[in-house]
């Protein structure tokens, strides 16, 4: 299947402007026309549609009790057996393409698939008129995220990531906490995370290994030729499949893209990033295979002032008063994964830990530390903190994830992680990806990446931008 996407540029005002605060999550402009174009009352159940049903596909499909699982499509009929017994009346598929082709009482697709596979899907649910609502990273890479985001709008149909972390109070209460004033500009920020795996945690993948040199037959439930979709052909190995695939680089994102987009979104929001201007990473040894075991990726963004201010226009009165007191500099923000971490910040206690996924802002006046995992907030010194006490919420809080999305889909508002705020979100974060290339290591010691958003385009290193999209497999091509 072939697929005609836009080239619409995204410059970084586009940017701030539809992926501002309020734009993406705290947004207040009616979205009727982001819906099903009337297709479905806003008081009557979704038929919701699932390709890739088992483990988080079937824990997204578990999150819609008030509407009707009428499909569900997975290559591995053994791994979404579970899915399948928990919703026995829906039509069960292996071929996405089949599905949304013969199946005509669908309403709304939930894509929950490996990444390779995300943008084929998403693209696809929508060429059928469909919402989508797409887990994240929202793609494999950075152009297919803007093909997504743009394909999206141009179809003006309800959409969401699944960051599900966007709709809680704990980042109303960070952009809050950033909007007063209380840490002064912010300049330097740092986020990480333990995975991909510290040795000794079974549920997270492994990294910096060989591709395997043995195959096995592929059983005889598992659709392997679909599985691999839009990638290199390769012979089936349980290495990649059902779940060691994320380590993969024709398959995952690695830890960068698994928790980014979760953890880079309430940064964004508070400090109101669009597209840094540069990226420059480094890491243990790093192979063709694989992603390393650790790394360490740092993005410097221009500063935000008052265009950003200007372009946020669906602020609340409240909140546009309470962010534009805030000074927005140039930022450095540095992602850690492998176990690595900044360094300890020194007002923390003797026996106080920053725990082992969590995000940290350095400003003039003081720090905010976050304990991501755990929902906990912590302003430092400890004086600060007790001389800033509690406020009251300026920010509406939300329905909940899901149910922003399965409002949308019936002429609701547009939903906090929709494909205007995921679609660049996502590009920043698959940036970190592409400083990571081994092919791009000797040289990237010399250099770090010059990014130009308008463009598509790292403009100092050509033989980078090969990185920002990927060929495909006969059969699975997405076409410009």
């Amino acid at each position: 299947m072939k697929i005609k996407a836009s080239t619409r540029k995204l410059p970084r005002r586009d940017f701030l402007r539809r992926a501002g605060f309020a734009v993406a999550a705290f947004n207040i402009v009616p979205g009727a026309v982001l819906g099903l174009r009337g297709q479905t009352p806003a008081n009557e159940k979704l038929n919701i549609a699932g390709i890739g049903v088992a483990g988080q596909g079937g824990s997204d499909l578990n999150q819609f009790p008030d509407h009707n699982i009428v499909a569900l499509c997975d290559v591995d009929w053994r791994h979404a057996a579970g899915t399948f017994k928990k919703f026995p009346k829906a039509r069960q598929w292996k071929d996405c393409r089949e599905m949304l082709d013969q199946q005509k009482d669908i309403d709304a697709v939930v894509v929950a698939t490996p990444d390779h596979m995300h943008a084929f899907a998403s693209i696809l649910a929508m060429k059928h008129g469909k919402p989508v609502y797409c887990e994240k990273p929202l793609t494999h890479s950075i152009w297919e995220a803007r093909q997504v985001a743009t394909f999206a709008r141009q179809k003006k149909l309800a959409t969401q990531m699944g960051n599900q972390g966007q709709a809680s109070d704990g980042t109303r209460r960070l952009c809050e906490l950033v909007w007063s004033g209380v840490l002064g500009p912010i300049r330097e920020a740092h986020i990480w995370t333990d995975r991909p795996s510290n040795g000794l945690l079974d549920e997270y993948w492994p990294q910096g290994v060989a591709r395997p040199s043995d195959a096995p037959p592929v059983p005889e439930t598992f659709a392997w030729d679909l599985w691999l979709g839009p990638a290199p052909e390769r012979p089936y190995h349980p290495a990649y499949a059902p779940f060691k695939w994320r380590g993969w680089w024709d398959f995952g994102t690695g830890a960068l893209g698994d928790i980014g987009c979760h953890s880079f979104d309430p940064v964004f929001r508070a400090l109101k990033l669009g597209h840094p201007i540069s990226v420059e990473a480094s890491s243990t040894r790093v192979n063709n295979e694989t992603y390393p075991l650790a790394s360490m990726v740092t993005y410097h963004f221009p500063a935000r002032g008052a265009e950003a201010q200007k372009n946020n226009v669906h602020l609340t009165t409240a909140e546009a008063q309470s962010a534009a007191r805030v000074e927005m500099p140039p930022l450095k923000l540095v992602w850690y994964d492998g176990g690595l971490r900044p360094p300890r910040p020194a007002e923390l206690e003797e026996d106080e830990q920053m725990g082992a996924m969590g995000s940290l802002l350095i400003g003039e006046r003081g720090k905010l530390l976050t304990n991501l995992g755990r929902g906990g907030q912590r302003l430092l010194p400890k004086k600060l903190q007790e001389d800033f006490g509690t406020r009251e919420p300026i920010i509406p809080r939300s329905p909940g994830h899901y149910k922003e999305w399965a409002e949308a889909c019936k002429g609701g508002k547009p939903a906090g992680s929709n494909f205007d705020w995921a679609g660049p979100l996502a590009e920043v974060v698959l940036l970190g990806n592409v400083a990571l290339r081994p092919q791009l290591r000797e040289q990237l010691v010399k250099h770090k990446l010059l990014w130009d958003p308008e463009k598509l385009q790292i403009t100092n290193l050509p033989d980078a931008n090969k990185f920002l999209r990927r060929e495909y497999r006969k059969g699975w091509e997405i076409e410009i």
